[in-house]
């Protein structure tokens, strides 16, 4: 199981941030979309020694040419350790805050996977380009718009899934699925895994060629200080996430759900300072992991090391020096562990 952790979205520090992050000992690094672009901070990651990856770029509003130059510069910039993060969002911000079209999400986004690689077979080998679909068309392509030749594989296309009918197509259709990180072991396992193995039988798929990139909020904590500081930051981070109407099947699955309408109708008031307070600390020992060191990497082993391939790591202990220390003491225990394991 290798482990991810998120890169700032601030471009003056992504380099300084991403070197250090690196130094810990992760496996990769990935950026959320949220406040700023995607794709930029990766840049600052290319010379280092850790897979990158967009966690998750909004898929819709783009155009698959756009999200395939961007896939492939990055790729060939890395040097090959670059995979394309994709997701739906939801309708009101793909509408509102995009200005863009919401339709059939599930369909759209097979025929997305399917249009991207076809504009990398015609980059990569010179098949035509010739894709009419229903949500999409490519089929110009002149010899000045092709890029470099990567020298590396095409980068994979992993996409973020929750529901049943998600998460089924993206075990049949994409190279990985991203989990997005409001969720538990007990969910994955009762309700996610079920629908991704349902997915690969359709498609006669071996559960070998899917990655399956399971998100976590996480605070490694070395202080009391830290600690109390990362728990805060956590119960509002839970509460913005569940109050989104499509997460509540992760509450209910726990005897959770009279929590979501709660935390909706705070937001729709915009009383933002008091929705932390909704989530009180059981909530958050079962939505995220926060202790020693030791005691989250106990934890992400037992829970996740059963089923998934990466862990995308949203660590919130407060950002300092010793942040650093507490993921790298993390990591080192992780390592020993899966060590143990394997012998």
């Amino acid at each position: 199981m290798l482990i991810d952790v998120s890169v700032t979205g601030d471009l003056s520090g992504a380099a300084e941030g991403a070197s250090e992050l690196a130094a810990t000992g992760i496996d990769g690094l990935f950026t959320f979309e949220g406040n700023s672009d995607v794709f930029f901070p990766l840049i600052h990651a290319t010379e280092l020694d850790v897979d990158l990856y967009t966690n998750v770029a909004i898929a819709f509003p783009r155009s698959p040419m756009h999200l395939a130059y961007s896939a492939w510069d990055l790729q060939r910039a890395c040097g090959g350790r670059f995979a394309l993060g994709l997701g739906t969002q939801i309708k009101p911000h793909i509408e509102r805050r995009f200005s863009s079209q919401w339709s059939r999400p599930v369909d759209r986004m097979v025929e997305l996977i399917t249009v991207l690689r076809a504009i990398y077979a015609n980059w990569g080998d010179g098949t035509p380009l010739d894709h009419h679909g229903e949500f999409y068309r490519a089929d110009l392509m002149t010899p000045i718009f092709v890029p470099a030749p990567l020298g590396h594989p095409t980068p994979e296309i992993w996409v973020g899934a929750l529901g049943p009918r998600m998460t089924q197509a993206m075990a049949a259709h994409a190279d990985g699925i991203i989990i997005h990180p409001f969720n538990t072991g007990a969910f994955l396992a009762d309700k996610t895994m079920p629908m991704i193995e349902t997915g690969l039988a359709e498609s006669g798929r071996e559960r070998s060629s899917l990655v399956l990139n399971v998100g976590r909020i996480a605070a490694p904590c070395l202080t009391d200080e830290q600690y109390e500081r990362a728990t805060t930051a956590i119960r509002f981070n839970l509460a913005f996430y569940g109050s989104t109407p499509a997460y509540r099947v992760v509450l209910d699955h726990h005897g959770l759900g009279d929590l979501q309408p709660r935390l909706r109708e705070t937001t729709k008031t915009g009383d933002w300072a008091t929705l932390g307070e909704l989530v009180d600390d059981d909530v958050v020992d079962l939505l995220a992991v926060r202790g020693t060191p030791a005691d989250c990497a106990k934890r992400l082993t037992e829970e996740y090391g059963d089923h998934a391939d990466r862990l995308s790591l949203t660590v919130s202990t407060p950002a300092s020096t010793s942040k650093n220390e507490a993921l790298a003491a993390m990591v080192q225990e992780m390592r020993a562990i899966q060590a143990t394991q394997s012998t």
